[in-house]
């Protein structure tokens, strides 16, 4: 046990961003909860969104990574990408919210 959570801890002082350094993503359920609370002016239910969702930049920023490029900077964008989206997302356009985020995030480190 001991080995496995020191391997876990090497593993994320890497330098690249794993699945474990990021909050799990919320359940449907969870998501649209949040939602509902964010658009009545719950800044708990927009934070807990935002964080949720950092997963999502990670895996969108893989695709823009070379060697010419800082991974931090490409995570840094993206996460502005990220609030941009939740602050702007609009329940009644029937796009589900990270569907509308990840556009967000491929625009701000496309920009």
């Amino acid at each position: 046990m001991f080995l496995i959570q020191l391997f876990k801890s090497l593993f994320f002082f890497t330098g690249s961003y794993s699945n474990q350094v990021f909050p799990d993503p919320l359940s449907l359920e969870e998501e649209e909860k949040c939602i509902d609370s964010m658009l009545a002016g719950n800044l708990d239910a927009r934070n807990q969104l935002i964080e949720h969702n950092l997963r999502l930049v990670a895996h969108i920023v893989k695709k823009f990574e070379t060697k010419d490029t800082d991974t931090d900077d490409l995570i840094s964008i993206g996460t502005i990408g990220l609030i941009k989206g939740i602050d702007s997302y609009n329940k009644e356009k029937a796009t589900r919210i990270t569907t509308y985020v990840a556009r967000c995030i491929e625009n701000a480190v496309l920009t």
